[in-house]
């Protein structure tokens, strides 16, 4: 699954896209004709994205709510970041966004860019209510991307809990 923005295409990974992108990248960015400068894939980062993998395993068919999806700048062809849904929607109709980008690479609105685009997508998929988020109480660039696409911040605790 493809979406397009003025500066980005956005690829929802299939579950071999995305088991490649954790065991063989170069052979992923052959694949989609890309190159890889995103966030390394190490450490939490690489847990988080198993984890995904696991998740559409399980349930392959509804590949663009577990996967990840590359955000790459179409001029070029880098992978600049990424972003996913954490699952399908709920019993109440909301699903979580996350987002990251490369730090080379931030800064210039390709994230406020990609998570428009995720979030127009998924509000217009069959029994999405709403989106939610979670960041960093720190997390002063995410929070802004989020208050310009009409988050609302509804719960501060260890973290920051948004709801569109």
């Amino acid at each position: 699954m493809k979406l397009t923005t003025e500066r980005l295409e956005l690829i929802a990974l299939n579950l071999r896209q995305l088991r490649l992108w954790t065991e063989d990248l170069p052979q992923l960015e052959q694949e989609l004709d890309c190159r890889y400068q995103a966030e390394p894939m190490k450490g939490i980062f690489l847990e988080i994205v198993k984890g995904q993998l696991v998740a559409t395993e399980a349930d392959p068919n509804h590949y663009p709510w577990h996967s990840f999806w590359l955000m790459i700048r179409k001029t070029d062809r880098i992978v600049l970041g990424s972003a996913d849904f954490k699952d399908v929607p709920d019993e109440n109709g909301i699903s979580e966004l996350g987002y990251g980008i490369g730090p080379a690479f931030e800064h210039r609105g390709y994230t406020t860019e990609a998570a428009r685009a995720l979030c127009a997508w998924a509000l217009a998929q069959p029994g999405v209510k709403h989106l939610s988020a979670e960041t960093d109480l720190d997390g002063s660039a995410s929070q802004r991307i989020l208050q310009r696409l009409g988050f609302q911040e509804i719960q501060r605790a260890e973290t920051v809990w948004w709801h569109l």
